[in-house]
């Protein structure tokens, strides 16, 4: 799991696979299923230490071609309730202490 330093959508991560691979269709079943069971693990993580109100979740790599899945934490109050999360909206930049705190509580959650 990798935590975003822009975090307009607080919590946003991607979770990237363990090896260069660029399509979904290029590993087996058994690493699949672990792949998406990182991906479960980590959509906990992000629901336990941030309460957000929904998760989207987002697969994309037409020019990075390396599989990962977004996980974009969305709150009614907060900033594209109802739309499609921009992939960097540059609206929330955290410090390196906010930086270190954020991470240290999905660790905390995992």
């Amino acid at each position: 799991m990798i935590l975003f330093k822009e975090q307009s959508h607080p919590g946003r991560c991607i979770v990237a696979y363990k090896d260069h691979v660029g399509e979904i269709v290029e590993i087996s079943d058994a690493e699949r299923d672990a792949f998406f069971a990182d991906v479960n693990r980590a959509a906990k993580a992000i629901h336990a230490a941030f309460h957000p109100d929904k998760l989207n979740y987002g697969a994309y790599g037409d020019t990075g071609r390396h599989l990962h899945m977004h996980l974009v934490p969305k709150y009614r109050d907060g900033y594209e309730w109802g739309g499609v999360f921009e992939m960097n909206p540059g609206r929330t930049k955290l410090t390196d202490a906010e930086y270190a705190e954020m991470i240290e509580k999905l660790k905390a959650n995992l």
